[in-house]
């Protein structure tokens, strides 16, 4: 199901929308204020958020500082009357803006289209053509070889981990491989194991018995005993405690378990499909994953390809998004040539969700048929720019000073987001933290930070 968050100091508000997101087809969490939301940001990344613009503790812009909304589509409400408060929402990264009081039938077909594309393709529809595969769309040679890996294990009820950064379409691979299974006519199951509170997370796999904790006032069943028969896709899997991967390493070897408060044991016949943006051996040393469960999950791993690695894929893709708008608004705009180069030449960090939000975004931005470069900004850089990612090292240059050069680039390219700087370098976010630490008092200016007054600045790169 996708997700929506919720973001309106407004209690009444908050619930309206909630139910309403409820009753379209979403999971729901809602925030009062803007830490509130990074909070639920770091639980879940949202297919779409809808946020006020004033908040308590800051504003709604504030959050396009988080790495999370990249992968997301971001509706701003303002009751303020401001025209510009959307234009500067969908310069930052909103793709679409409602003024309050909120007109309920553009609020229904904005969750409709959204539900919609999380969903299932029209009957009829073959699950393979030119240029798609299921949900996966891509024609580059790493994609045919991740259809083909796809089509060979999906006929199987081996365990399969599928690898690869946020934004790639792992839920996307995972729905291939039950819909070409055996079990496509049973439930599939997909967990985000990193938005579960770790609290609750055995009883929301498991399940529980009426009475086994304060609260509990009915016997519940868990995401396993739900797919019972199908497939369970444990997305993030290396975000599950440890305590658990012992639980669910036991599943997988016995096919039973237990709910929570009784020691009756329930037998399940599942297929799991596991899921991480995590380098799974690195998760392995730094203790976030158990070794036995690595193995038994890893029987076979697939790798899914960054959007920067698939060529011709980028221009394939936006293409693609932008020809649906078309459809959508009865429009004929169209990418400059220069604009296409752009595209081409950004390393897309957020990946194919980051690419289809942007283009939705340029489409509404744009007055006329044409998205020009100018339009694309101030995301993407003018083809051969000094700004299109590189970094000079003179020879002789001690490594150190190579890294920091690389590291503040890096950050800066990522517009200060920490996490996203450190995922893009594959290093952990403390190791980044403790670099920044040592630059910044050393009197380097980080990017996205003002320069402490009295430091001497000695620039960013």
């Amino acid at each position: 199901m996708p997700h929506l968050l919720i973001v309106d100091d407004d209690d009444a508000i908050r619930e309206t929308l909630a139910e309403i997101g409820r009753e379209s087809g979403f999971t729901v969490a809602v925030a009062a204020s803007v830490k509130d939301a990074f909070i639920q940001l770091e639980r879940q990344a949202p297919d779409l958020v809808l946020t006020d613009v004033r908040l308590p503790g800051g504003s709604g812009m504030d959050i396009f500082k988080n790495v999370a909304i990249s992968s997301a589509e971001v509706v701003v409400m303002t009751g303020h009357g401001s025209v510009d408060n959307a234009v500067q929402a969908l310069r930052l990264g909103a793709t679409d803006y409602l003024v309050k009081p909120i007109c309920m039938e553009r609020l229904a077909e904005i969750l409709a289209r959204i539900v919609t594309n999380a969903g299932g393709d029209a009957p009829g529809t073959p699950f393979e053509e030119p240029g798609r595969f299921g949900k996966l769309y891509g024609q580059s040679e790493r994609m045919l070889e991740l259809y083909r890996q796809i089509g060979r294990v999906a006929p199987t009820n081996v365990t399969t981990l599928l690898i690869g950064e946020s934004g790639t379409g792992k839920e996307l691979a995972a729905h291939a491989v039950h819909e070409l299974s055996p079990r496509r006519q049973r439930p599939f199951i997909a967990v985000n194991c990193g938005a579960i509170s770790p609290n609750l997370i055995e009883s929301e796999m498991f399940g529980h018995e009426r009475g086994s904790f304060t609260g509990a006032d009915r016997q519940h069943k868990g995401y396993f005993e739900r797919a019972d028969g199908g497939t369970l896709f444990l997305d993030e899997v290396t975000e599950m405690p440890l305590d658990l991967q012992v639980k669910l390493l036991r599943v997988l070897e016995t096919g039973r378990f237990m709910r929570v408060g009784t020691n009756r044991e329930v037998a399940c016949d599942i297929r799991i499909v596991a899921a991480t943006n995590r380098n799974p051996e690195q998760a392995v040393q730094e203790g976030k994953l158990r070794e036995d469960l690595f193995y038994r999950l890893s029987v076979f791993p697939i790798e899914l390809p960054p959007l920067r690695e698939r060529g011709n894929d980028i221009l394939f893709l936006a293409q693609r998004f932008l020809q649906t708008l078309n459809q959508e608004a009865g429009r004929n705009k169209a990418f400059a040539p220069q604009a296409q180069v752009a595209l081409e030449q950004y390393d897309w960090p957020g990946n194919v969700r980051e690419l289809k939000n942007f283009v939705r975004r340029a489409f509404i931005m744009a007055d006329g048929d044409v998205l020009d470069l100018e339009m694309l900004a101030p995301r993407l850089s003018p083809a051969g720019a000094p700004a299109a990612g590189q970094v000079s090292v003179p020879v002789g240059e001690t490594l150190a000073e190579a890294d920091r050069r690389l590291i503040l680039a890096t950050l800066e390219r990522c517009n200060g987001v920490k996490k996203q700087t450190a995922a893009v370098l594959g290093i952990s976010p403390k190791t980044l933290y403790n670099r920044l630490e040592e630059y910044a008092a050393a009197g380097y200016v980080l990017p996205g930070e003002d320069p402490q007054a009295g430091n001497p600045s000695r620039g960013s790169a």
